[in-house]
């Protein structure tokens, strides 16, 4: 007798995330320049957004890699317009209370209105 062999077939789903986001405010100042144990650097600032019934505001964190941008980055001043086009993204790390975690923007795109 044969041994019969089945073989399993691949099923394949559609992917249909999207992960894309436009934020504009206010930049609140300053903006920090990191150098990680990587070498990389990366610039993070925090932009304040009003909420869509004016009830408070949003403070959002955000994260910059890109050289050019980082550089425009560092040249922003508190309460300057502006315009931040990312994804969003979860960062973790482990501080002296245990993991820890954040979200940010990371920007694409980042410019002054």
């Amino acid at each position: 007798m044969n041994p019969i062999t089945l073989q399993k077939e691949e099923i394949t789903e559609a992917d249909y995330s999207v992960n894309e986001i436009k934020v504009i405010g206010r930049f609140s100042g300053p903006a920090l320049e990191k150098e990680l144990p990587s070498g990389d650097k990366v610039v993070e600032f925090r932009l304040i957004s009003s909420r869509e019934d004016r009830d408070g505001v949003d403070v959002i964190n955000v994260a910059v890699w890109k050289s050019q941008l980082r550089k425009r980055a560092l040249t922003l001043r508190k309460d300057e317009w502006i315009s931040v086009e990312g994804a969003l993204r979860r960062r973790f790390w482990r501080s002296p209370a245990g993991l820890a975690s954040r979200y940010q923007v990371e920007a694409r795109e980042l410019s002054r209105i």
